[in-house]
């Protein structure tokens, strides 16, 4: 359960690069396009951290738990 929480924190992080990118060669043609990526780029950070921290809770209990 846990090598999957952290397998989607990193999916988050790939849709984040991937929106970078994105941005970076959407910025001088497509204006509009590129403000839609940088929403998504926000948010796949937002919840790669949120994850994170989700996840970690999530480990911290179990190891309370275990004792």
């Amino acid at each position: 359960m846990i090598k999957i929480l952290k397998y989607t924190e990193y999916l988050y992080l790939g849709v984040a690069f991937f929106s970078l990118y994105r941005i970076y060669t959407d910025w001088n043609t497509d204006r509009q396009n590129a403000y839609l990526f940088v929403f998504f780029a926000i948010v796949s950070v937002g919840m790669f951290l949120f994850r994170r921290n989700y996840r970690k809770k999530f480990e911290q209990r179990k190891q309370d738990n275990q004792r």
